[in-house]
C-alpha cells in the first residue's frame, strides 16, 4: 500500500481547515459585506455566520480523504490515472470544503474569492483530464490545460453584470466546464479505447444534477432561512457525493491495449 497520496491530503486537509480556523477567528479574509448572503441562510452572531451552510462543507474534505486513500490501495499498472493525479484530485476536492467554508462563515469578499477559486479548480481539473485523454496527450499537457481552465474562469468571473440562471458569470464559466467534461467522457467511452465502469461516472452526473436542481429551487424561492435543513448544505453534500464518484470513474479506467503518445504518470 503507498501511504503517500492519504498522507499528502490529510496534510492538506488538516492544514487548510487549521488555516480557515484561524481565519475565521482573528478575522484574517476582511469584514462581512454579505457575500454569500443570497443562499438563504439566516447570517447568525458569532464567528460563523452561516452555520449550516459553512458545515455542510466537510463532505468535500470527507469525500477527498476517501479518494486519497482509494489512490493509496490500488494498483497503476494498467491504470490511465497515476498515482501522483490521483493524489492531486484528492488535495483539490479537499480544499474544496475550507475554501467554501470561508465564505459562508464569514460572508467576507476575500471568502467569496476562495470559493469560487476552488469550483474552478474542481471544473478545471475534469475538464482538462478529459480534454487530456481526448486528445491522447501527456502530464504537460494536462497541466497546460488545467492553467488556462483556471485563468479563463478567473477572467470571465470578471464580467460584472448578472447572467440568467446562475446569476454571475463565474458560476457559467464553471458549468461550462462541466458541461464540456462530460461530453467528452461520454466521447471516451464511445470511442472504446479504454475500458470504464460507465456506471460511476452515471451516479456522479446524477449527483450533481440534483445538487444543481437543489441549488436552482434554494436560490429562487425555496427558502426558510431559519431552518438548519439548507438546500444549499444539500448542494455541498450531493456535490462531494459527485466528486467521489467521479473520481472513481477515473480509477477504473484501463488502457485496453498499447497507445501511442500518451503519458499521466
Amino acid at each position: 500500500m503507498n501511504r503517500r497520496p492519504l498522507a499528502v491530503a490529510g496534510a492538506v486537509a488538516v492544514a487548510s481547515v487549521a488555516l480557515l480556523g484561524a481565519a475565521v477567528t482573528w478575522g484574517w479574509l476582511g469584514p462581512d459585506v454579505g457575500r454569500g448572503g443570497n443562499f438563504c441562510e439566516r447570517a447568525v452572531d458569532g464567528l460563523v455566520k452561516q452555520p449550516a451552510n459553512t458545515g455542510s462543507n466537510i463532505g468535500f474534505v470527507v469525500a477527498g480523504l476517501l479518494i486519497a486513500w482509494h489512490a493509496s490501495s490500488r494498483t497503476t499498472a494498467s491504470h490511465v490515472m497515476s498515482t501522483r493525479v490521483a493524489t492531486l484530485f484528492a488535495c483539490v476536492v479537499a480544499l474544496l470544503g475550507p475554501a467554501s467554508a470561508a465564505m459562508h462563515a464569514t460572508q467576507s469578499e476575500w471568502g467569496g474569492h476562495l470559493d469560487m477559486l476552488s469550483m474552478y479548480l474542481v471544473a478545471g481539473f475534469a475538464a482538462a483530464w478529459a480534454w487530456t485523454r481526448w486528445t491522447r496527450r501527456g502530464l504537460r499537457a494536462f497541466v497546460t490545460a488545467y492553467a488556462a481552465c483556471v485563468l479563463a474562469c478567473l477572467l470571465i468571473g470578471l464580467w460584472p453584470d448578472p447572467v440568467p440562471v446562475v446569476n454571475y458569470a463565474g458560476n457559467l464559466a464553471f458549468a461550462a466546464l462541466l458541461v464540456t467534461a462530460v461530453v467528452l467522457e461520454v466521447r471516451l467511452w464511445r470511442r472504446g479505447e479504454t475500458t470504464t465502469t460507465f456506471g460511476y461516472g452515471v451516479v456522479a452526473l446524477a449527483s450533481m444534477l440534483v445538487a444543481f436542481a437543489i441549488w436552482l429551487l434554494s436560490t429562487h424561492g425555496w427558502c426558510d432561512p431559519d431552518s438548519i435543513w439548507q438546500g444549499h448544505a444539500a448542494w455541498h453534500l450531493l456535490c462531494a457525493v459527485g466528486a467521489y464518484w467521479l473520481y472513481r470513474l477515473y480509477a477504473s479506467e484501463h488502457v485496453r491495449g498499447p497507445r501511442a503518445g500518451t503519458d499521466h504518470s
